[in-house]
């Protein structure tokens, strides 16, 4: 297990990269605890992979340094690295059986029989594989290749890290709370440190200690899916957590209020005192979850339309006008709304205020 620590990290693709949209990675700097568990999460053309590679040695990034524990291994191999990286699509040898694809790491490392056989049945049990040892990987369906190929990175005790790129996207849905699961199970007990790439929120929510989010090149927040969710530090983790995203509107200040369209909403003293050193564009963001509907007129309430509601089983989602904006409401299950209008409450604690697309 190791500490990584990326210093001014950036790379182009570019042989001579001039400006910031040459880079596919901006410039950086991350550190990963030793035996901490991470997503990287963003979407696609973003920056996930790059970085990966970076980390495991298979790009030499074009500025900066890696670190493992201090040393600079920025010019090093993967192998030179002691990592294990599992790839989005299975990687094992279909002629061989999944016993001896688990133990391949292993042997390829002379590690003797008895530890072989120990660490293989360990894994297998941990990923459901124990009864499948002396089969064939070829006659196995995508769900139990994949299992083996996440195994195989597993099945060292002595790597750096294990980094993950994707590794359920061919995993039946059923299947991923399951080898998510177990996946954190794994953390837990041995206390390696995992660094896993996903598009999936969920994934990255339910898997990750901390969650890295990247947008266009450059990390734009790292925290727990807590912080995140809570407290965004960018509009883009605003709009890409949650389900549906934070409501954002263009707005300006004037006294106490923020003023969106028509429309006044007070804001607390603390917000107040961050939003008067803002410079740029503002923007009003707050999550559906914290928005309180009432079909009557209510103190401090603004009057909307309501366009559409979806029933989603556990709660609803209302799709209301406000003014000239769409917003969009968190409802429980067993609110009803059948009015064409209602009255929106914006509580001040959970109102977030982001200038030039950064939370103030």
């Amino acid at each position: 297990m190791a500490l990584i620590k990326l210093e001014s990290i950036a790379h182009s693709y570019y042989p001579n990269p001039e400006k910031d949209e040459d880079y596919a990675l901006k410039s950086l700097d991350v550190d990963w605890s030793d035996g901490g568990a991470y997503a990287l999460l963003g979407p696609s053309g973003c920056g996930k992979t790059t970085l990966l590679n970076i980390i495991s040695g298979l790009l030499t990034p074009s500025n900066g340094r890696v670190l493992y524990d201090g040393k600079d291994v920025t010019s090093l191999s993967p192998e030179q690295r002691n990592i294990a990286q599992v790839f989005q699509f299975p990687v094992l040898y279909d002629t061989m059986t999944v016993f001896d694809n688990l133990a391949f790491p292993l042997r390829n490392r002379r590690a003797a029989k008895k530890i072989v056989d120990q660490r293989v049945l360990e894994i297998a049990t941990m990923l459901d594989l124990e009864h499948d040892l002396k089969k064939k990987a070829s006659g196995l369906s995508p769900d139990a290749k994949q299992k083996i190929s996440l195994g195989r990175g597993l099945v060292r005790d002595d790597v750096a890290a294990i980094l993950f790129d994707e590794p359920l996207t061919v995993i039946d849905p059923q299947l991923k709370w399951d080898l998510r699961r177990k996946l954190k199970e794994v953390h837990h007990r041995m206390k390696r440190t995992l660094v896993y790439v996903t598009h999936d929120q969920i994934e990255a929510m339910t898997f990750a200690e901390k969650v890295v989010v990247m947008y266009n090149g450059s990390v734009v927040q790292m925290g727990t899916p807590q912080e995140l969710f809570e407290n965004p530090a960018h509009t883009f983790v605003g709009y890409f957590i949650g389900n549906p995203g934070m409501n954002f509107f263009d707005c300006h200040i004037d006294g106490k209020d923020a003023v969106i369209g028509k429309n006044r909403i007070s804001l607390s003293h603390d917000l107040l005192g961050r939003v008067k050193k803002a410079e740029g564009d503002l923007k009003f963001g707050i999550r559906p979850l914290y928005l309180d509907l009432s079909s009557t007129p209510c103190d401090n309430c603004i009057k909307v339309e309501i366009a559409s509601v979806n029933n989603l089983g556990a709660y609803k989602i209302v799709t209301a006008k406000m003014d000239k904006s769409m917003v969009k409401i968190n409802v429980p299950e067993d609110k009803e709304v059948t009015e064409t209008k209602g009255w929106l409450h914006f509580p001040k604690e959970w109102i977030r205020i982001y200038s030039n697309e950064y939370l103030v």
